[in-house]
């Protein structure tokens, strides 16, 4: 009996060491793609080339020859209409981080983060030394807004599944509710399962 105890004590043991998680950190510049699922590097990749796009349109010398200073920018809500859930938030950081890396436009904090700072000046002028008093009234207003929408399309046969991905994007005067620039970026992948 106790060899029979032993013997099932050490098989216990060597597959829970076989199933061990093994986890290793790898470069976020590397492409990965295990579910064929919209990713991080998706996200990264068209708000790239989508920003790179928007800055290398005419609207953006017309502006600036007509008013003398770089456009200021709000980046509005891109709307998932995937048959997937995909968190936009992290798509718009990322366009916003390479707006503001460009160093061509200005960026503005959306709806959202500009109630959080509203609520800490209010706080600041009950609190804070008066001298140090972030002052209302002196928001920047955004000249221009992005914002767009999410699509996929799904076709599966068998095993093998294709996942078309569209992102499309609209800037839009903020004054004249004039569109100045339309950005469209498309992903098709090949998933077999």
């Amino acid at each position: 009996m106790n060899r029979t105890l032993l013997f099932v004590l050490m098989a216990a043991l060597m597959m829970a060491a076989g199933c061990q998680r093994r986890v290793t950190r790898v470069d976020t510049d590397r492409a990965i793609d295990l579910s064929g699922r919209w990713n991080d590097t998706d996200s990264r990749l068209v708000a790239e080339e989508m920003i790179t796009d928007v800055l290398t349109r005419p609207w953006l010398t017309r502006f600036e020859q007509a008013h003398g200073r770089p456009p200021v920018i709000i980046v509005g809500d891109v709307r998932n209409r995937s048959h997937e859930h995909i968190d936009a938030e992290t798509f718009i950081r990322n366009m916003e981080r390479e707006f503001i890396n460009s160093g061509m436009v200005r960026v503005v904090q959306g709806a959202e983060f500009r109630e959080q700072i509203r609520e800490e000046r209010a706080d600041q002028h009950e609190f804070a030394n008066p001298e140090t008093v972030a002052q209302w009234r002196r928001e920047t207003g955004a000249d221009f807004m992005l914002t767009g929408t999410m699509n996929s399309i799904v076709d599966q046969y068998r095993r093998d599944k294709v996942i078309f991905y569209q992102v499309n994007l609209d800037l839009s005067d903020m004054e004249t509710n004039e569109k100045v620039w339309i950005g469209e970026k498309q992903i098709r992948k090949t998933v077999r399962n």
